[in-house]
C-alpha cells in the first residue's frame, strides 16, 4: 500500500515521541508499504519564532535573538542525541548552519526595522528545517534508508501570497517526478507547512499548513491513503474540553470535515482535505500514542447512522459586527462595498446573516480582525453607504454539522427548540446551501450550555450504528 503519513508537532515533541513515530514507520516499512512522511515543527517552536520576529522591528535592542537561538539549539540537539545518536555529528553540523542563517535574518530584521511577509515566511520555516533532518536520521538509525527535503524540493508549487499560499495544479506532476522514484527504496521526510512560487521564492501555507502539505503530497504521489497522526484518537463529536463525554467519530465525509475544520475543529486544516478529495483518497486521523485505535476515516460519502447531526464545534474568540441603515434598502452594491473593503483590509468573514428588509447585515469575524473591520466599515459610514457600525465581543459561535441534515425535515426545529427550552438566546443564524451546517451565535456565557444541550439532544455521546 502507498501511504503518506503526516506527524504533527506533539508527535515529534522529543526523542521519545520520535521513537514512537519511527516504530510506526518501521512496522509499515517491514510490511512492504511504500511510505512518504510530512512532518511539522516541534510543538511551540513556530510560536517562538513568530513572537521574536514580530517584536524585533520595534524592539529597543536585539537581546531576544540569542536566547531564542540557544533555546532552539539545546532543544533540537537534545532530541537528536536521544533519537539518532549515530548521526549527531552530521545532522548537528547542518543544524548549526540553519541556526546561523536564522540568527542572521533575525538581526537583519532588527537592523532594518522591518519584517516583510516574505522574510516572515522564511523565518517561520525554520521549525520544520530543524526537525525534519532529526526524524530522517532517526529512521536511518533503525537501518531504513531515508532522505529529507523541504516543500519546494518535494515539488509543492504555490501562489505568491506569503503566509497563506495555495498549491498550484502543476504540483502534482512535480511531486510525482521527485518523490515517486524514492518510494519503496527509502522513506522521504518532507518539511511540512511550506512550498515555493514558480520563481523559487519560499512561501508558507498558513498555520497548521502541514496537514495541507500532507494532502498535496499525498495527491501528488497518488497515495492509497493519507494518515494524519496527532495526539488524539480521531475527530471528535465536540471539543472534549467543552464536552467531557465527547467521542471519536469512526467515519466522516469530506464535506463534513471541511465544515468542521472551517468552524474551528483543531484536528484538520480547513483546506487540507481538498487535494485528497480531488483524487478521492481516503484519509485517516490517528493517535501517534495509541496507534492501535482505528481513528477516524474520511471518505467521499460518509456512512449514514441514525443521527442527522454528527458533530458540533464551539468557537470562542470571535466578535459580531452589525451594519445597519435604511439607506441600504434596495440599494445595489452595498454588499459588494462591504465585502470588498473587508477583503482589502484582510478581514476574513466567518459567518453572514442579512435581514429580509436589507437594513441590517451581521457578520462574525475572528476577534483579532475586529479593529481592522470596524475601521474599514466606518469609512463606508462616512460615505453614506451605511448608517451605523457596531460590534460585540461577548459572543461565541456554534456550528452544527452533519451531511444527514440535507433534506432532513425538522432538524432546525429540533436545534432551536432544544436551545429555547434551555433558555439559550440565539442572536444570529446562518446556513449554507449544502445544508451540512447550521451555525448560530449566542452570548459567551451561553456557549458551553448550548453545546451541551445539543450534544445531548442528538445523542452524540452514544455509539452510532455505522
Amino acid at each position: 500500500m502507498k501511504l503518506l503519513m503526516k506527524f504533527g508537532g506533539t508527535s515529534v515533541a522529543d526523542a521519545q515521541c520520535i521513537g514512537e513515530v519511527v516504530d510506526i514507520l518501521a512496522k509499515h516499512h517491514k510490511a512492504g508499504d511504500e511510505l512518504a512522511v510530512v512532518v511539522s515543527a516541534q510543538r511551540g517552536v513556530t510560536d517562538q519564532l513568530i513572537e521574536v520576529a514580530t517584536a524585533l522591528p520595534t524592539a529597543k535592542d536585539n537581546s531576544a535573538i540569542a536566547p531564542l537561538i540557544q533555546s532552539l539549539s539545546k532543544r533540537h540537539i537534545t532530541t537528536l542525541e536521544g533519537a539518532a545518536p549515530d548521526h549527531v555529528a552530521e545532522v548537528g553540523a547542518a543544524m548549526e548552519e540553519n541556526l546561523i542563517r536564522l540568527e542572521n535574518i533575525l538581526n537583519a530584521i532588527y537592523n532594518l526595522r522591518e519584517l516583510t511577509p516574505r522574510s516572515k515566511d522564511y523565518i517561520i520555516s525554520f521549525g520544520e528545517r530543524l526537525l525534519a533532518p532529526i526524524l530522517s536520521a532517526a529512521i536511518k538509525q533503525r537501518g531504513i534508508p531515508s532522505s529529507v527535503m523541504d516543500g519546494c524540493e518535494a515539488g509543492i508549487l504555490t501562489t505568491p501570497q506569503h503566509g497563506e499560499s495555495t498549491s498550484l495544479p502543476e504540483s502534482d506532476e512535480r511531486i510525482k517526478r521527485r518523490i515517486g522514484p524514492l518510494l519503496g527504496k527509502e522513506i522521504p521526510v518532507i518539511m511540512g507547512f511550506m512550498g515555493c512560487t514558480r520563481e523559487g521564492i519560499l512561501t508558507t501555507l498558513g498555520r497548521s499548513g502541514s496537514d495541507y502539505s500532507a494532502s498535496i503530497v499525498g495527491a501528488g504521489i497518488d497515495a492509497d491513503e493519507i494518515w494524519i497522526w496527532t495526539d488524539v484518537d480521531g475527530i471528535m463529536t465536540c471539543d472534549p474540553r467543552v464536552i467531557n463525554d465527547a467521542r471519536v467519530m469512526p467515519s466522516l465525509s469530506y464535506l463534513e470535515v471541511m465544515e468542521l475544520s472551517y468552524f474551528g475543529a483543531k484536528v484538520m486544516h480547513p483546506r487540507s482535505i481538498e487535494p485528497a478529495m480531488r483524487k478521492g483518497i481516503l484519509v485517516r486521523v490517528k493517535n501517534t500514542f495509541n496507534p492501535s485505535h482505528a481513528g477516524t476515516v474520511i471518505v467521499r460519502t460518509g456512512k449514514r447512522d441514525h443521527r442527522v447531526v454528527k458533530a458540533l464545534t464551539y468557537i470562542e474568540k470571535v466578535a459580531a459586527i452589525n451594519i445597519c441603515g435604511a439607506q441600504m434598502i434596495g440599494r445595489p452594491g452595498v454588499a459588494k462595498a462591504i465585502f470588498s473593503i473587508l477583503a482589502d483590509n484582510e478581514v476574513n468573514v466567518m459567518m453572514i446573516s442579512q435581514g429580509s428588509s436589507e437594513a441590517n447585515i451581521s457578520l462574525i469575524v475572528d476577534e483579532t480582525h475586529v479593529s481592522a473591520a470596524v475601521k474599514a466599515l466606518s469609512e463606508l459610514a462616512k460615505e453614506g453607504v451605511v448608517r451605523q457600525v457596531s460590534h460585540n465581543h461577548d459572543v461565541c459561535a456554534v456550528a452544527v454539522v452533519g451531511a444527514g441534515m440535507a433534506g432532513a425535515p425538522g432538524t432546525g426545529g429540533r436545534i432551536f427548540t432544544a436551545l429555547g427550552k434551555a433558555g439559550v438566546n440565539v442572536m444570529m443564524i446562518s446556513q449554507g446551501s449544502s445544508e451540512a451546517n447550521i451555525s448560530f451565535v449566542v452570548s459567551q456565557s451561553d456557549g458551553p450550555r448550548a453545546v451541551r444541550v445539543l450534544h445531548d439532544e442528538f445523542r452524540l455521546s452514544e455509539a452510532s450504528d455505522e
